[in-house]
């Protein structure tokens, strides 16, 4: 390996073999370890995980009516390099994945025929809750998640030339010690909590890809099946990563967005289209009207509340913190020049609206079919959802082929992206990690995909990203804490501006903005 790595790269990479060599060794001791690790989380600290991300969602609120939203991911006088519908593409980019393809039918139906929230299954108010819990989780608390560790890595790395790197952040705080081991603990911490969910995604990707494989051929759904599938899919997203980033990547998202908008479309206009927006408007209210409830709801006096609270909403917000550093290097990239107050409007609410219009177009036509009788859709596994409600319109054969093709391309996209970012995080920051530097990523984060699988299925992922994710999560508080520190310091803002605003309009209609005395009077 030519390429100039940091320790960070060899300690995580280390602890990342150990996993996998623990879990094709002995996967029975490791899905223990880790449920009962993950069991204890749930149950001690799933209150802290409710106030963390609800608090996360208030501190971008205040910042962008505060003046700080003035403030720019950049110089001053910097432009943002890409244009809003451009950076909106890519911000949907970064919202769809195989997560919301591999969910979009099986949770609505979960909460509506499965395990409701609190109604009782099968009933209106079942699919009332099943929607509204679908936005919650897919909707503004994840996305504060992302914008939060974003927003903080664009402003150092943008405004203040600081490494693009998570230790960088803290500066603030520590000081120099974020460039000695307390900074490449925390850096390693970063990378590891990318690597494991990064894995947990391309696992769920793995075993979708195959649900729907066997759902409409004779091949298996199984381990065995599963692991082909990863291979198959590493040696592509690898290619993909040799290729470069601004080939493979930006091939790979265009056609995502592609087969996305078409699949989302059809299934809007073959499935019960005016039930579809009925639906969608009605819970979206609910989902407003109800949001602070469902933020800190832990039902402490019901048992089996609080086992799905533990199952589903505290799984998604360890897993949207476990991948906030992978998709949040991504979004800071892409919105430099972009104002606080722009930048966080537009990453919390439009892929929000996304992933609702997503949720209410699949969930719908699925719960459709369950309520008319006209198949189970709830008896299928959960990677069969899908297709099963694909089955049960027309071109059913199409979309599910359509489905796959897109579950894979997100797949070597999600897989090519975090190799870049990996790579970028163990070298110092640098904007071209070198290509053995990513392969390596790329084979580990695939091997730990694998073993997770085979040492417990989709619960085996769910456990080590809870895990995964506590650690980094207290990183997050920490950035925030930095980030507002570094806040106050900036001497342009208009809060602290001391000249009255009268002086100011006098000012302006003189020719001199009252951010630069120096421009010229031309009255």
């Amino acid at each position: 390996m030519t390429e100039k790595v940091s320790s960070v790269f060899w300690s995580t990479l280390v602890i990342s073999l150990i996993m996998v060599v623990w879990g094709a060794t002995s996967p029975g001791t490791l899905e223990s370890i880790t449920t009962t690790a993950q069991t204890f989380i749930s149950n001690k600290l799933g209150w802290y995980y409710l106030i963390l991300v609800t608090l996360l969602v208030i501190f971008c609120i205040f910042i962008i009516f505060t003046p700080y939203g003035k403030i720019k991911l950049g110089k001053a006088d910097e432009k943002p390099e890409f244009t809003r519908l451009s950076w909106f593409a890519m911000l949907f980019s970064a919202g769809m994945g195989i997560g919301l393809v591999f969910w979009g039918t099986a949770e609505p139906m979960s909460h509506y025929a499965g395990n409701a929230p609190t109604a009782e299954t099968g009933t209106p108010a079942a699919i009332k809750e099943a929607m509204q819990y679908s936005y919650f989780h897919w909707g503004i608390h994840a996305w504060a998640i992302y914008a939060i560790v974003a927003l903080v890595l664009a402003y150092f790395k943008f405004r203040h030339d600081r490494p693009g790197l998570i230790s960088a952040t803290l500066y603030p705080i520590f000081g120099e010690r974020v460039n000695g081991l307390f900074g490449k603990v925390i850096d390693t911490l970063a990378v590891f909590a990318t690597i494991v969910g990064v894995a947990t995604t391309l696992g769920f990707g793995a075993v979708q890809i195959n649900g729907g494989l066997s759902f409409l051929t004779d091949i298996p759904n199984s381990f065995s099946s599963q692991l082909i599938i990863i291979g198959v899919v590493t040696v592509l997203f690898m290619i993909s990563a040799w290729s470069g980033l601004g080939k493979g990547i930006k091939y790979l998202s265009n056609a995502n967005i592609g087969l996305a908008g078409i699949l989302f479309l059809a299934m809007f206009i073959l499935g019960p289209t005016i039930y579809i927006l009925n639906i969608f408007t009605d819970t979206l209210g609910a989902y407003l009207a109800n949001l602070v409830a469902m933020s800190f709801r832990i039902a402490p006096l019901n048992p089996e509340n609080r086992e799905w609270i533990n199952n589903w909403t505290i799984f998604y917000w360890a897993w949207w913190i476990s991948w906030s550093p992978f998709v949040g290097i991504f979004i800071a990239r892409v919105s430099r020049g972009r104002t606080i107050r722009e930048f966080l409007v537009g990453v919390l609410l439009v892929p929000s609206i996304v992933g609702f219009l997503w949720f209410s177009t699949f969930g719908i036509s699925a719960i459709n079919i369950q309520q008319q009788g006209i198949a189970d859709i709830a008896s299928l596994a959960t990677e069969e959802s899908l297709f099963g409600t694909f089955q049960n319109y027309p071109l059913g054969i199409v979309l599910s082929i359509v489905a796959i093709t897109l579950i894979g391309t997100f797949f070597i996209t999600s897989a090519d992206s975090a190799t870049f970012v990996l790579g970028m995080q163990t070298t110092y920051g640098s904007l071209n990690p070198g290509t053995s530097v990513k392969l390596t990523w790329g084979v580990t984060q695939s091997a730990m995909a694998a073993v997770l699988l085979y040492s417990g299925g989709l619960q085996a992922l769910q456990n080590v990203l809870i895990l995964a994710a506590l650690p980094f999560s207290i990183i997050m508080i920490l950035m925030t804490v930095s980030f507002y520190k570094a806040l106050k310091k900036e001497k342009y803002l208009v809060a602290k501006d001391p000249k009255p605003k009268k002086e100011k309009r006098k000012e302006k209609k003189g020719g001199i903005d009252s951010d630069d005395q120096t421009a010229p009077a031309t009255k």
